[in-house]
């Protein structure tokens, strides 16, 4: 059956009363924006996801999104991936190469020449070692076009889709391609992590890729067809916050209030069309990259998320 993308609130209400009948979730595909540490209010929205009896088929998401959908599907739990994430020690993840510790003053090398602080090594093999607990390494173990992870292509100037790009643009095929990789990539965010490589066939030189929130900070239009169409009913998850005022006062800033900007402005069109389909997470009064967050920061997020959620899929659809 074809849903619109405002789909019908009475055959999803029919299939929630089907629900009761016996012991079968209905189905939706969910898209998740970027949003750095702020994402562990998705945590608190797949909590309310799961009270809702809703279970997501197909995944898409751009930079912290990109993690959240992986670990989703891969199979972990909402419970597991709480877990996972409250017993994470962000801080491990600032990769510095290690000359900067004896040499402080590189780390502006590093910014110059090698475009970012960390290498962003840590993690991935994090993301390996966690994909591959659920039996997901490459691209071939996930079903086709259930996951979907935005990136920003540098070199080549254009948004890229992993891994439905990967053949067309680069000569890769997806079963070579680590999911780890790519969600890597994607959480890439710029001037914090080192920009990620790809060396393909159908290019002359390699490609640096970034943070795909330059391109599509929250790519709704993921699953749906040029009629604006989908199999399923699609749930947008956005992380918002208050913090619309940017203070300018150096180079750094200027940098990183031209990436807000980009990450915003091409979303921006597509969230009316969706807008009753979107769940807004406010987080404020966190940065984005702040990896030394409390654990207090953490839990309230996670609770933050999940009443907004319960709150909005009391009247949802609409």
């Amino acid at each position: 059956m074809i849903f619109c993308s405002n789909f019908n609130p009475f055959i999803y209400n029919v299939l929630i009363c089907i629900k009761g009948w016996w012991d079968s979730p209905v189905k939706i595909d969910a898209v998740f924006s970027g949003g750095g540490v702020k994402a562990y209010t998705f945590i608190g929205a797949l909590k309310g996801i799961e009270k809702k009896g809703l279970k997501i088929r197909r995944v898409a998401g751009t930079s912290a999104g990109a993690i959240i959908s992986s670990l989703i599907i891969a199979n972990y739990s909402p419970k597991e991936i709480e877990e996972i994430f409250l017993s994470l020690p962000l801080k491990d993840f600032l990769d510095s190469p290690k000359y900067t510790t004896i040499l402080p003053f590189t780390k502006w090398y590093n910014l110059f020449f090698k475009m970012g602080f960390f290498k962003g090594n840590k993690l991935e093999r994090w993301l390996e070692e966690m994909l591959a607990k659920k039996d997901i390494h490459t691209f071939e173990d996930i079903k086709n076009g259930h996951l979907k992870i935005i990136v920003s292509d540098i070199t080549l100037n254009r948004l890229i889709v992993l891994p439905d790009d990967l053949e067309k643009v680069y000569g890769i095929s997806p079963a070579n391609f680590p999911v780890a990789k790519a969600v890597r990539i994607s959480a890439g965010y710029p001037l914090f992590f080192m920009p990620g490589t790809i060396e393909g066939q159908n290019t002359q030189a390699k490609s640096l890729l970034v943070d795909g929130g330059i391109v599509s900070n929250f790519p709704l239009w993921l699953f749906t067809n040029n009629h604006g169409r989908s199999k399923r009913p699609i749930l947008g998850l956005k992380i918002i916050s208050n913090d619309r005022h940017q203070n300018i006062n150096n180079m750094i800033d200027m940098l990183q209030a031209i990436l807000l900007t980009m990450k915003q402005s091409y979303d921006e069109r597509v969230i009316d069309k969706y807008f009753d389909d979107i769940i807004f997470l406010r987080v404020n009064d966190i940065d984005t990259m702040n990896l030394n967050i409390s654990e207090d920061d953490k839990l309230q997020m996670i609770a933050s998320g999940e009443k907004i959620t319960d709150k909005f899929l009391s009247t949802w659809p609409k």
